[in-house]
């Protein structure tokens, strides 16, 4: 059979098959969106797994950074402050005052909506209908209002009792205070920065929850179901691209006058059509493509070489065609 296809020149056109699977990620199948048998386009939605833990945990960071957001503007305000009274008089250390009163209303005022989410989600987690980390969330939220509080109040309290020694020491301390607090922004602005990357990760990990075909084919076959758990990196659909290709064989001779890269037309068997393509791959066959074994210690008396031909797309010219080279294809060149 390989003397006379090595003969005749002739091969089955046969379409490259792309095994899909999820990138890094696992879960529990929730969107089986295709079928066997379907056209799909590049970028169409293939399946989706349930996203239910990513979102969970993707809420929580934008809490974190939202927290991290509120301390670092109450600690920049308060270090505002801090400055402002090493450079203001008694009069307008009046104004300060005004100022950290609103701040001790705003943290008094934020303490009390972190209560009322608090009492919220610990009913909500008795009655079952939230998780315990979103109630550990809001704890966390009230203990840092608590903390504001009390820190907002603690200042509030100084600005309203002066200082005893006199007023170039109370300048200096204020200053070296609001320059202190410059340490303690700029720690909390890497912490918040440590969270933005874990977001970012979380948010790749989450588009990769959506499986996409990769270019332009057919499924041939669904391999998961719904409701199915899916391991990371098994293949869960087979696709048929719309890239194909034939393989025929040739003499050495034959061989010689060819090259990867160049464009060389086939003939069906069925219809006489014409079919342009390119030489991909161009290597000697396998021993078993020989064409004779006559030699001692197995050596062919002449090689067989394996030409890879893939096809322009055209009409009519679909998988499973048979497709020949005729002889004066090589005698050209």
């Amino acid at each position: 059979a390989l003397a006379l296809a090595t003969e005749k020149k002739e091969g089955i056109l046969t379409a490259e098959q792309v095994k899909m699977s999820f990138d890094s990620v696992s879960g529990r199948l929730l969107n089986e969106a295709v079928k066997e048998g379907d056209v799909v386009k590049k970028g169409d939605i293939i399946m989706e797994l349930d996203s239910t833990d990513t979102d969970l945990s993707i809420e929580k960071l934008k809490a974190q950074i939202a927290q991290m957001d509120a301390q670092i503007n109450s600690m920049s305000g308060t270090q505002g402050i801090n400055y402002m009274k090493a450079d203001t008089s008694e009069g307008e250390n009046n104004h300060q005052i005004d100022q950290q009163q609103a701040a001790v209303a705003a943290a008094n005022a934020t303490l009390k909506n972190s209560q009322i989410d608090y009492n919220r989600k610990a009913a909500l987690v008795d009655a079952g209908a939230v998780a315990q980390s979103q109630l550990d969330d809001a704890e966390m939220a009230l203990n840092v209002a608590q903390a504001n509080v009390a820190q907002q109040d603690q200042l509030l309290q100084k600005l309203l009792s002066g200082t005893n020694g006199s007023s170039t020491d109370s300048i200096a301390q204020a200053r070296q205070t609001a320059s202190n607090m410059s340490n303690d922004i700029e720690s909390l602005r890497h912490q918040k920065q440590a969270l933005e990357v874990q977001l970012k990760e979380l948010q790749v990990s989450k588009e990769r929850l959506t499986l996409r075909a990769p270019e332009d084919g057919k499924i041939l076959k669904v391999l998961v179901k719904e409701g199915e758990m899916v391991s990371a990196s098994t293949p869960v659909v087979l696709m048929e691209s719309n890239r194909s290709y034939y393989d025929i064989y040739i003499s050495e001779k034959q061989a010689a006058g060819l090259s990867e890269g160049q464009a060389i037309t086939g003939t069906t068997v069925a219809g006489d059509k014409k079919v342009t393509g390119t030489i991909r791959l161009l290597t000697q066959a396998p021993g078993f493509a020989d064409l004779k074994q006559s030699r001692e210690k197995g050596q062919s008396d002449l090689s067989a070489f394996q030409v890879r031909i893939y096809v322009d797309p055209q009409d009519g010219i679909i998988p499973g065609m048979t497709i020949g080279v005729k002889d004066s294809e090589f005698a050209k060149r």
